[in-house]
């Protein structure tokens, strides 16, 4: 079973003092995950001020550094409409890209969403498909894209609701849909879905992107104890 470590997304140092900003930070928090288990990372660059980026020299630097530590280990970037919202913009910086990420996330609920994913396909980048609702579901299956895919992110907990009725709800949308499949939550989601996927012989993740807290309230010192409770919960619910 698949684990990919998400070592950032949104968060900030405020939140928990080991969220990874800049690189030298992003490539010791995914040293650490790796070491634990992780088999890929998920990384969201940071421009000098540590907002989120998707400019060139921003997702070089991150790639580079996680690089050096994790030689061996694929290493993806997030593509969210929030960092840019121009979608225009956001193809343009994708196109200007000169170091490449292993793979990179489309969400299928945004707008420019096939936009987007065709300017990742045509630099050769492999796409994971996020999948956050049902109607994500459904323009995923009208696209045609699921054999261009690396893999779908199913992410109910991604909005507010409930998160196990989305999953239902989003798997009868995929019926039938041929591509690896990837499972996580989200904060009070998190572990639960972990091993929801376990069960289920899908993939997963875990990270600081997905919760700053242990199955049992205490909060990590890094990336690499979430990766261990996750790989702990996976062989029990195998």
């Amino acid at each position: 079973m698949f684990l990919k470590a998400a070592i950032n997304g949104k968060r900030s140092r405020k939140e928990h003092p080991a969220v990874p900003i800049n690189p030298s930070q992003q490539a010791e928090q995914a040293a650490f995950a790796v070491k634990a288990g992780a088999g890929a990372i998920h990384v969201h660059p940071r421009d000098k001020n540590g907002q989120e980026s998707l400019a060139a020299e921003d997702v070089a630097a991150a790639l580079y550094a996680i690089r050096v530590e994790c030689p061996t280990t694929p290493v993806g970037v997030s593509t969210g409409a929030w960092m840019v919202p121009d979608l225009d913009t956001r193809v343009a910086l994708i196109d200007g890209w000169k170091v490449l990420p292993d793979f990179a996330s489309v969400n299928f609920h945004e707008p420019g969403a096939l936009e987007v994913f065709r300017a990742l396909a045509d630099h050769g980048i492999a796409i994971e498909a996020g999948i956050w609702n049902p109607d994500a579901a459904r323009l995923f299956c009208q696209s045609g894209l699921a054999s261009r895919s690396l893999r779908i992110l199913i992410e109910p907990a991604q909005e507010p609701g409930n998160a196990k009725v989305r999953l239902e709800e989003i798997e009868a949308v995929l019926k039938g849909i041929e591509c690896p499949r990837l499972l996580h939550g989200f904060e009070d989601f998190a572990w639960e879905f972990i091993a929801l996927a376990a069960g289920r012989g899908y993939d997963t993740r875990i990270g600081f992107e997905d919760t700053l807290l242990l199955p049992e309230g205490n909060r990590p010192e890094d990336n690499g104890e979430l990766v261990t409770a996750a790989r702990e919960i996976i062989a029990r619910s195998r």
